[in-house]
């Protein structure tokens, strides 16, 4: 029993494998004799089509139409998509006229494709993952079947696919179309996709999107806008671009105020969710202080744009214009139900497109459009009803709701978000792929041609349409040409369009009319960073403006004068605004750090620039360098007077008790001593820097030691009275002479060191006093100046102090009190010399030290020599022996 039951499973199975065999030996004979048509057929027909045949065909996947789905929970059969259930974006219908309009001139002209006529297919992606492979697959199927892999006949003979619109749907048809090698020519970015690789069937007709990266930073920088917000698309592309322009942006100074995501709608439920993230998005855009949107997109981003302004949740709130920068994908399009809300939120807005011109015949090809146009058109009905708000009479319904389509209709009265007659960047783009694709068949028929000899042209059109599509490629790579508009036409080694980007500025009228601008343009063959070409006095900004460029800063810009300080916590574009320190200057805005001026230049009151020194010093020319000029002189020629007293009365005991010989050194050296003043006094010199400081010191030096020995001179006399006295001895004019050099010539010897090891020189003082270059004499060595004013000090201390010990001595013969005195004012002059000539600067230091010499000169004149002038002179009674010997 269990043999029979074995038995019978295995002769059952083998019935069914031969079954299947025999089954799919009949069809495979069926699809390739062509004797028996395939009778497989598409259960899901596409909605909408658009056939020309040819001998070759063109795939064309357009992006027109959305479908919104209701999700599927798999508990029932899906719900089949109606037509009534499509919203039309119907600008994109340009890019399906387009196509036939390419193809149509290219038909026509005989040189380009001679005995070869282009056909296109043209099918919808309905901005859908699913729809979008259905359409590749019904490209690469059997012409009116639906069988995958399987070419039942000739009559579909696709060479190459122009689409998609978008990265996404390009991704999708390319998964279906690398696998059979067909060219693929994507009129959006496909970055990520191509990658360089060799082989791959991808070709981008329009500009690399790094270039337009490139153009955005140029954009800002070159507006200095500096704090922006940024829209992208949620997916990888808007990651990419974040990923690839932020850290850029932060590496040119720009800060990035918020970063939010253009949600992509997939499902009806997810309505509710996607209105209030747009009321968030718009009332964050509202708050913000960036004056400047950079909005990285796709094809259908301007849809959820145009719903922000109506989603706001904050009353009675004036929206703000904003300066909207565009990538190049998003085009000003609105469905439907938006054709008369007011876009005029887009005014002034800059874009970055693709470059475009008007081709001949183009407009006159687009305006003949209607609806009694070939029907071949599947796309033109609804498109017509959704574009001009009406229906088709449908004689299966008697009642028709809505205005009756006259088919007269004008496409000019359409707004431009609705449709353009001038063509677009991206319809511009598929008329390029058209042609290259026709250039490209050209080089490979014509290098077929070269290489065989066939019997008729029949052999050889044959032989045309049964060459495999991939052998298109090296041909298409190499393709180089100019259009008709006289743009060249040529791939990159990475199969990309080698071209710039055009820089538009929206012109949006109260009407709602569109009027695009090309004010600029990004070159694809200059440098980084230096491709932007702009045109500033052809924007048009926002009326809001006042048609004065906008400013997009976190902070006020910090002032001449003034740095930026980072606020903590926040981005760096956020800062304060703080004066320069002293000494330093900030000449432009925004600057980061304030910079000291050069040698030889100080800042202004504002701390703004640098304003040239002034070049310094102790002149004759000047207030002051002539009053202690004056004095020297007058104080020289009152000592020339003195001396010509003594030497007229030289004979009277009023000169005779007072040591001649010392007198006249004394007067002599204090004449000297106004003259040296006059040293520091005028341009400085080398002789004169090599003079000043050791004649001042040495002629001093013989000043105080005349003092000084005056001094013991009169103790030794008064000592020598004294009756037995050893003192006698010394009495006389060797010790006073003696005294005298010895003392001058440790000074001297003190000064021919300092000259012969670091003597005085010429100097320039930059830095000392702020708007003043001072031409001084450098002390060559300030200890070697010290130590001749310390031993000059030294010897004052010495005779002030002899001289205050012998103050007690006889008036009448005594000259203490007089020295003491005098020494007195010599060291009160010289010990308030030493801090005020540190304290002082440039100039002033010269003046305090001349001073100082005619002070403490004038002292020593003064003190030691008025009173016996006034003897000589008005008491001459008094000038006598006996009065000077009568003791007090």
């Amino acid at each position: 029993m269990w043999d029979l039951c074995v038995e019978g499973i295995l002769l059952l199975m083998f019935t069914m494998v031969t079954f299947v065999a025999l089954m799919v030996i009949l069809l495979h004979t069926e699809c390739n004799t062509g004797v028996t048509k395939c009778w497989v057929s598409d259960p899901h027909p596409p909605l909408h089509k658009y056939h020309k045949s040819g001998d070759f065909i063109l795939g064309g996947i357009a992006s027109r139409t959305g479908i919104t789905f209701i999700p599927v929970n798999f508990m029932e059969k899906p719900i089949q998509t109606l037509l009534e259930d499509l919203t039309i974006v119907t600008k994109n219908y340009q890019h399906i006229l387009a196509l036939a309009f390419a193809v149509k001139e290219i038909n026509e002209n005989l040189q380009l494709l001679p005995n070869i006529t282009l056909g296109f297919h043209i099918y919808d992606s309905y901005f859908n993952a699913m729809r979008t492979y259905h359409a590749t697959m019904v490209l690469i199927s059997t012409m009116k079947r639906f069988v995958p892999n399987y070419k039942c006949d000739l009559l579909n003979n696709l060479i190459a696919v122009i689409g998609g619109l978008d990265s996404d749907i390009s991704l999708h048809v390319a998964n279906l179309l690398d696998i059979y090698k067909i060219p693929q020519l994507t009129y959006g970015p496909a970055q990520g996709m191509n990658n360089g690789a060799p082989g791959l069937s991808i070709y981008q007709i329009v500009p690399d999107e790094r270039l337009q990266y490139d153009g955005i930073i140029s954009l800002l920088l070159h507006f200095k806008w500096m704090w922006v917000g940024v829209l992208t698309i949620d997916d990888e592309n808007g990651e990419r671009f974040v990923l690839n322009v932020l850290p850029v942006c932060n590496q040119n100074g720009v800060c990035v105020a918020f970063i939010e995501r253009i949600p992509r709608l997939t499902f009806i439920t997810e309505y509710g969710g996607l209105m209030e993230y747009g009321a968030k998005v718009h009332d964050l855009i509202m708050d913000s202080k960036a004056n400047v949107l950079v909005v990285y997109g796709d094809s259908f981003s301007m849809i959820f744009l145009n719903w922000l302004p109506r989603l706001s949740k904050q009353e009675h709130v004036t929206d703000k214009p904003k300066v909207w920068i565009m990538t190049a994908q998003i085009d000003l399009i609105s469905y439907i139900y938006q054709r008369d809300w007011d876009i005029g939120t887009f005014n002034g807005a800059l874009s970055f497109s693709i470059h475009s011109r008007d081709l001949p015949g183009f407009r006159q090809f687009v305006e003949s459009r209607n609806p009694s146009s070939p029907q071949e058109d599947g796309f033109l009905k609804d498109f017509w009803e959704q574009a001009f708000n009406c229906v088709f009479p449908n004689p299966a319904q008697e009642n028709v709701d809505g205005d009756i389509c006259t088919g007269k209709e004008k496409l000019q009265i359409l707004p431009g978000p609705l449709f353009e007659i001038g063509m677009t960047g991206h319809s511009y783009s598929i008329y390029n792929a058209a042609y290259a694709l026709a250039h490209a068949l050209h080089t490979m028929t014509s290098s077929m041609l070269r290489r065989r000899t066939l019997v008729n042209r029949e052999e050889l059109k044959l032989q045309n349409q049964t060459q495999p599509s991939w052998q298109l490629h090296p041909f298409l790579r190499a393709v180089s040409f100019n259009n008709t508009a006289g743009d060249k036409i040529s791939f990159d080694q990475n199969g990309v369009f080698a071209a710039g980007f055009d820089l538009i500025n929206w012109i949006i009228s109260t009407n709602q009319s569109i009027h695009k601008v090309k004010i600029g343009w990004v070159d694809h063959q200059a440098p980084s960073g230096q491709a932007l070409t702009i045109n500033e006095d052809a924007i048009t900004w926002h009326s809001w403006f006042e048609q004065v460029q906008p400013l997009s800063v976190c902070s006020e810009s910090c002032y001449p004068g003034s740095r930026k300080q980072v606020k903590e916590g926040e981005p760096f574009c956020c800062y304060d605004c703080i004066p320069c320190p002293e000494g330093k200057i900030s000449s432009e805005k925004d600057m980061n750090d304030c910079n000291k001026c050069m040698d030889g230049n100080y800042p202004n009151k504002k701390q703004d620039f640098c304003i040239p020194k002034a070049i310094s010093f102790l002149s004759y020319e000047e207030p002051l360098g002539i009053s202690l000029a004056f004095s020297a002189l007058l104080l020289s020629l009152i000592t020339l007077l003195v001396i010509g007293m003594f030497m007229k009365h030289h004979n009277t005991p009023m000169v005779k008790a007072n040591n001649q010989s010392l007198t006249y050194a004394l007067l002599v050296s204090l004449l000297l001593c106004f003259l040296c003043a006059l040293l520091f006094i005028g341009h400085p010199a080398k002789v004169m820097c090599l003079l000043q400081q050791p004649a001042f010191g040495f002629i001093f030096s013989v000043a105080v030691s005349c003092v000084l020995a005056k001094t013991i001179t009169v103790i030794v006399a008064f000592m020598a009275t004294r009756p037995g006295s050893s003192m006698r001895k010394w009495v006389g004019k060797r010790l006073a002479i003696s005294m005298v050099i010895s003392c001058c010539f440790i000074q001297a010897g003190i000064c021919t060191v300092w000259l012969a090891t670091s003597p005085p020189f010429p100097d320039v003082d930059m830095h000392s006093v702020t708007e003043e270059i001072v031409l001084r004499c450098n002390e060559g060595s300030a200890t070697m100046f010290y130590c001749v004013l310390g031993y000059m000090g030294f010897l004052a201390t010495v005779s002030l102090t002899v001289a205050f010990f012998a103050r007690k001595l006889p008036d009448s013969f005594n000259e203490a009190k007089l020295i003491t005195f005098s020494m007195l004012v010599f060291c009160s002059v010289w010990l308030s010399f030493i801090p005020t000539y540190l304290s002082s600067k440039g100039k002033y230091m010269v003046a305090v030290e001349v001073f100082s010499i005619l002070a403490s000169s004038a002292g020593l004149l003064v003190c030691i020599f008025f009173s016996k002038c006034y003897i000589i002179m008005l008491r001459p009674e008094l000038n006598n022996r006996d009065h000077l010997m009568r003791r007090k």
